[in-house]
């Protein structure tokens, strides 16, 4: 039974998107993480690096102003001229023009050994946070879960994970040397030229900032919803893929394509605006730029024609501002980038804001199990207030016994299973294991006490073995094969090419239906849990594989207390107590027979499934002895599926007639 959805219960996004500063506070602790002094030392080195890089950058326009000065002294003969090639080598103008050069290739290098010293601690703060995140997804409730779609959830992450990327290489090494560049370019203009010229830069520096901030505000808006639209269509294709089977049984390709279509609409359409308002942003910015430099070079030329400055200082200004032009084109992209960060950035934290649902209380001790004995007792609980879905539940599963519970669709049977494994805790009541308050153990150790084997097995995208084994990680390779062998899987396994190494695909639809199950089986006998739970466990599985996969399971549950949810009552008919719940209460306990002959609840439901099957075993026989053989009958047997002649199905009886499909490898 699905829970409802109730409203989410995180944080609302403050107003005006996250904070630089507020971010990377809180990003600070993973940038310097205590007790890593090499990360720390690592810091402090590409500070230092970024401060001699700047100093070596704002040398670059004095060396070719020198060069330049030199040339034009010669020029005009006021210094030695310079006859030969090889004694010009050694000149001024020559040595100082290999300074130039000299200069901006170690400002090269000092940047680039800066971003690499850099990178390691950037990249662990990336790894420890992406951690983090990822177990504490885990660790948030099932509810959360319900809530969000698994596709965009690892959009969260993935992008979480670029942007903490992101935001501390652009902070710290592009953002900080920008702001000590824009400082000491104006101040060495007042120095050199005077403050007019300062304030000429400053302008249009504040100009160009503000054009920026305000173009890039209206595409970070086109921006998010570029993002939502991404996040939709990869979570349409997702749950599309994931659903492939389902598309194919109902012929809609078609139909999922178009949806995917309508949100790759929306992703184009605000894709192109993307563009549209960087080519706006960049055409203005070269604009502001365009015009202040224009202005400062006037200037400078009007010092030099009222000899002012020498040519020198007209070629440095030129230097200064062309060379101040690249922090300045980057500050569009590093605000729009650090801003997108803080977005994706934000998401992550939020996620990792939220507290789970169900928390250990602090020293919570362990379960221990000496018995077994599983009791409810007066159990309320909604998923919702407005809809109670269990009402005052009390039952005991004594050690070592085996109790079932059945009843109808939205009963609340497979939310006693989620209660029981404090995936939501009840409202009113208490569950005990051994006569210890569920709610006052340590989760990880109740879990440990539990086995689960559910009605739809989901596995690993791995080999057979690798989803045996999570069981219990530390097994045995013989102890992985006998869990194989109880659940009666092993020689289907032994008789693949690849044996345990058989990778089962994606949620294990290589695999049928049956043999996912025995899979799942083997794994819960491999952890050996004093606690079982079958929720519906052959519910979906043909009467063959049913009566195959039941034998498992009681070999698996004997010795062991074990609840069992049930949906075909002919499965349970030995449980020492069988509990009929309805509308959240039990309306009825006892044995099979017992029940039986009260002539209640469960004698009803029992002879409507009785009557069901005599009349499909009714139909079978009249079928095959009307209708004429021109259909194929598909069996499996030790060597895979056989085929046999037999006759036709009409197409209404062929989801009732077959057998689960086989995907075996």
């Amino acid at each position: 039974m699905l829970a409802p959805t109730p409203p989410a219960t995180a944080a609302p996004a403050p107003v005006g998107g996250p904070g630089l500063v507020g971010t990377f506070l809180k990003l600070w602790p993973f940038l310097w993480p205590r007790g890593r002094r090499d990360l720390q030392r690592r810091v402090f080195i590409a500070f230092g690096l970024l401060l001699v890089a700047k100093g070596v950058t704002m040398l670059v326009p004095f060396t070719f102003k020198w060069a330049t000065d030199a040339l034009v002294a010669i020029a005009e003969g006021k210094a030695p001229l310079v006859s030969a090639d090889s004694a010009f080598l050694w000149s001024a103008p020559a040595l100082l023009t290999v300074a130039y050069g000299g200069s901006r290739a170690l400002m090269a290098l000092l940047t680039q050994a800066r971003d690499g010293v850099f990178a390691k601690v950037a990249m662990d703060a990336v790894r420890r946070l992406a951690q983090r995140t990822f177990e504490h997804m885990h660790a948030l409730s099932l509810r959360f879960h319900l809530e969000r779609k698994t596709g965009g959830l690892t959009r969260v992450l993935e992008r979480g994970r670029n942007g903490i990327e992101e935001l501390s290489r652009l902070f710290v090494l592009q953002l900080i040397p920008t702001i000590i560049e824009f400082v000491m370019v104006i101040a060495i203009l007042a120095w050199q030229f005077g403050w007019i010229y300062s304030v000429v830069v400053a302008a249009m520096i504040g100009v160009y900032l503000a054009f920026t901030y305000r173009a890039t505000e209206w595409r970070i808006a086109i921006r998010r919803q570029m993002n939502e639209s991404d996040t939709d269509a990869n979570v349409r294709a997702v749950d599309s893929l994931l659903n492939f089977e389902t598309v194919k049984y109902f012929g809609a390709e078609a139909r999922e394509a178009e949806r995917y279509d309508r949100s790759m609409a929306r992703y184009e359409r605000a894709s192109t605006q993307t563009y549209t308002s960087l080519a706006i942003l960049n055409s203005g910015q070269a604009i502001i730029y365009s015009a202040g430099m224009a202005i400062v070079m006037l200037l400078a030329a009007r010092d030099v024609a009222s000899g002012k400055a020498s040519i020198g200082s007209f070629v440095l200004v030129n230097a200064m501002l062309i060379q101040l032009y690249m922090p300045l084109n980057f500050m569009g992209m590093i605000y729009r980038e650090i801003k997108q960060s803080l977005i994706d950035i934000d998401d992550m934290f939020r996620i990792l804001e939220r507290n789970p649902e169900i928390e250990d209380r602090p020293g919570a001790p362990d379960l221990a199990v000496k018995a077994g004995e599983v009791r409810f007792e007066d159990v309320h609980f909604a998923y919702t207030p407005a809809r109670p879905i269990l009402k005052g539940v009390s039952f005991t599963v004594p050690a070592g016994h085996t109790v079932a519970i059945v009843g109808p669709s939205g009963a609340g049977k497979s939310t006693i299973s989620r209660l029981l494994f404090r995936f939501y805790e009840p409202q009113s009541g208490r569950i005990l294991i051994d006569g210890q308050d569920m709610a006052g153990v340590a989760q990880a150790s109740l879990r440990a006490a539990l086995g689960m084997v559910p009605q739809d097995t989901v596995l690993f995208n791995d080999t057979i073995g690798y989803n045996i084994r999570y069981g219990r990680w530390d097994a045995s390779e013989d102890e992985v094969r006998e869990a194989a062998r109880l659940a009666q899987i092993d020689g289907f396994i032994e008789a693949l090419p690849e044996g345990y190494d058989t990778p089962v695909g994606e949620r294990g639809l290589k695999l049928s239906g049956g043999e996912k199950q025995r899979v799942a089986i083997a794994r819960t006998i491999l952890k050996g849990p004093p606690i079982l739970v079958l929720d519906e466990a052959t519910s979906a599985l043909d009467s063959f594989t049913e009566r195959e996969i039941q034998d498992a399971l009681e070999r698996v549950s004997r010795g062991r207390t074990t609840l069992v949810i049930a949906h075909r009552l002919s499965t349970i008919v030995s449980a020492d107590e069988i509990i009929v719940l309805d509308r959240g209460r039990i309306v009825e306990r006892g044995t099979h027979e017992a029940l039986l002959a009260s002539d209640g609840t469960y004698a009803a439901m029992w002879d409507r499934q009785r009557r069901a099957a005599e009349a499909r075993e009714t139909l079978h026989e009249t079928e095959a002895a009307e209708e004429p053989t021109h259909r194929l009958l598909l069996s499996e047997g030790a060597g895979g599926l056989t085929a046999a002649a037999g006759p036709a199905t009409p197409p209404a009886r062929v989801g009732a007639r077959q057998s689960e499909d086989q995907h075996s490898p």
